[in-house]
């Protein structure tokens, strides 16, 4: 509920603070005086467009904020717990626009973007007459108002249980199939399996493969080159190392015999004898077993070049192959063993798919009858409202086919023929404010009660209607205020008159400026409130007795 809205230098509005109360508001005064003042406020509280021209002229900035009482709205608490905005209980909406037109808003005092405003304002209030701010032309309301009015809480929290349970299977099935075909999957992962365990080489094996190709490939040279260095070890030339060799030793072994400090060079020279013999022994025998075998080359080459290949397919380099091989057999293992489980969920899912149709079946069947009764009681107020002739039609659009959807499987469509011969319109396509507003004033008192808005504004909601009519309407607005708070800006007496509360605007000008001032009235005050509204400016006893009289017939 709206406990107070404050403004300041906002059009022509100085400063006001208003403190609001249950039941009917009821908001008056002359023509151009400003009475919509109030509503343009709440507009921009709600999340609405703001303009520089809304700025009062001479001043920097306009304020505004407004403070509900957030005690029946458990929904509403938890969002601003959600969102980091609670304080102790506290929902404070405010707005700062620039005279450069720029604006910024908070909530309980912490910076919110306007979708945030928006979000929470679309709980608190409903404001009815002007086409973008009300919530009965958004669908999704409408479908909500039809559920609420038909109490189909029970039968819509089933449907809304089946889908979110068939979708948490989609997800574990989606997980376990990696958003594919399990089936296709796996087939190609044996695939891919089978040909990396068949040419895929350890870290050893790849090594001596790639030594053993180094080799073949080679055997040309190393054969000319073992040959060449067999003559410089132990040829028939008098420079084979050999022979060079076994002289030095001799030498030194005299020259021992004459100093035996050079006996240790002696034994060095023998040791290198020694090792020189076995080198030439080793030579020999990796001579003998080396041979040219271009079966062999091929073999290893085509072996390198089916890994090369796998590499390049897979992106990976040679020796990143074993690796891969691993990740994939655990993947296909994994998959084989999920698989089973994929079947299990998927044939649950099926189960709660049939389920959920039923209930979904049942839940429109519901909404059939219900739409047929609503738009049968909100056609019989619109002709007590002065729209004679005018129906409202609830069409339900079916959205079978799909997903399983919390909602059901419908859509819903409000649509309004406001005079006898016309054809149903969408409610959001109504072009006469006036008539929307009745319209949305008859679905509100249709509906009294279906829904958790606590506050709803209507603007001039008896705008071209007078007499019986507008007498009519003031008692539905006050039987709604008995269930909710309203708050109506009105012009007619016999509207004002079936208030809890009576606010009115005045315009007053120094010459210099123009003001605004909003009055909360008392029992004196709104006697001749009323008055002004039946007599104009001279008010006679007779006018006054007259709204004495308006003023004790509240329904």
């Amino acid at each position: 509920m709206l406990k107070s809205l404050y403004v300041k230098d906002f059009a022509i509005v100085g400063e006001a603070e208003v403190v609001f109360g249950p039941g009917l508001t009821v908001v008056t005064g002359e023509t151009g005086a400003g009475k919509s003042l109030l509503v343009d406020a709440l507009l921009l509280l709600a999340g609405g467009r703001g303009e520089a021209l809304l700025v009062r002229q001479g001043c920097e900035r306009a304020e505004l904020s407004a403070d509900f009482d957030l005690s029946d709205r458990a929904d509403l608490r938890d969002w601003l717990l959600g969102e980091d905005l609670d304080e102790d209980g506290a929902c404070q909406l405010r707005r700062v626009i620039r005279s450069e037109g720029n604006s910024r808003a908070w909530i309980n005092g912490r910076p919110v973007t306007l979708g945030q405003l928006k979000t929470l304002a679309a709980g608190l209030i409903e404001i009815h007459g002007q086409h973008e701010h009300q919530a009965l032309l958004e669908r999704v309301q409408q479908l909500a108002l039809l559920d609420s009015f038909g109490s189909h809480a029970r039968m819509l929290d089933e449907v809304a249980d089946l889908a979110r349970q068939w979708r948490e299977l989609a997800t574990r099935i989606n997980a376990l199939s990696r958003g594919a075909d399990p089936g296709e999957r796996i087939e190609w992962l044996g695939h891919q399996v089978a040909e990396l365990e068949r040419h895929t080489l350890g870290a050893e094996q790849l090594a001596e493969l790639e030594e053993r190709h180094r080799r073949l490939a080679n055997a040309g040279e190393l054969m000319r080159g073992c040959a060449t260095l067999t003559q410089r070890l132990d040829g028939d030339e008098d420079l084979a190392l050999a022979r060079l060799l076994a002289r030095a030793h001799g030498e030194a072994s005299h020259l021992a015999t004459l100093d035996t400090r050079l006996a240790p060079l002696a034994e060095l020279l023998d040791s290198a004898q020694i090792q020189l013999g076995e080198a030439t022994d080793a030579l020999a025998r990796y001579q003998s077993a080396l041979e040219l075998d271009p079966a062999q080359l091929a073999e290893a080459e085509a072996q390198l070049g089916r890994l090369h290949e796998l590499a390049r397919k897979h992106r990976v380099r040679m020796d990143e192959l074993p690796a891969l091989t691993r990740r994939l057999q655990e993947e296909l293992a994994s998959l084989r063993g999920a698989s089973a489980s994929i079947s299990s969920l998927l044939a649950e899912q099926e189960a709660i798919a049939q389920r959920y149709a039923r209930a979904a079946q049942r839940l429109t069947q519901a909404r059939s009858a219900t739409a047929q009764r609503l738009g049968h009681d909100v056609s019989a107020l619109m002709a007590e409202l002065g729209m004679a002739g005018g129906r409202l039609e609830v069409a339900l659009e079916s959205t079978a086919g799909g997903e399983p959807h919390p909602q059901g499987s419908e859509r819903v469509e409000f649509l309004v023929s406001a005079n006898p011969g016309q054809a149903p319109r969408p409610l959001r396509k109504v072009a006469s404010g006036g008539e929307l507003a009745r319209i949305s004033l008859a679905i509100e008192v249709a509906a009294l009660g279906s829904d958790a808005i606590g506050t709803m504004v209507f603007d001039e909601v008896d705008a071209g209607i007078g007499g019986a009519v507008a007498e009519i309407v003031g008692h539905k607005l006050r039987a709604l205020g008995d269930q909710r708070q309203v708050l109506c800006v009105t012009h007619l007496p016999q509207v004002a008159a079936q208030g809890h509360a009576h606010l009115r605007v005045a315009k007053a000008s120094d010459g210099a400026t123009t003001h605004t001032r909003i009055d909360t009235l008392d029992a004196a005050a709104r006697e001749e409130e009323i008055a002004r509204m039946l007599g104009g400016v001279e008010i006679s006893r007779e006018t006054r007795a007259h709204a004495r009289q308006m003023l004790g017939k509240k329904s």
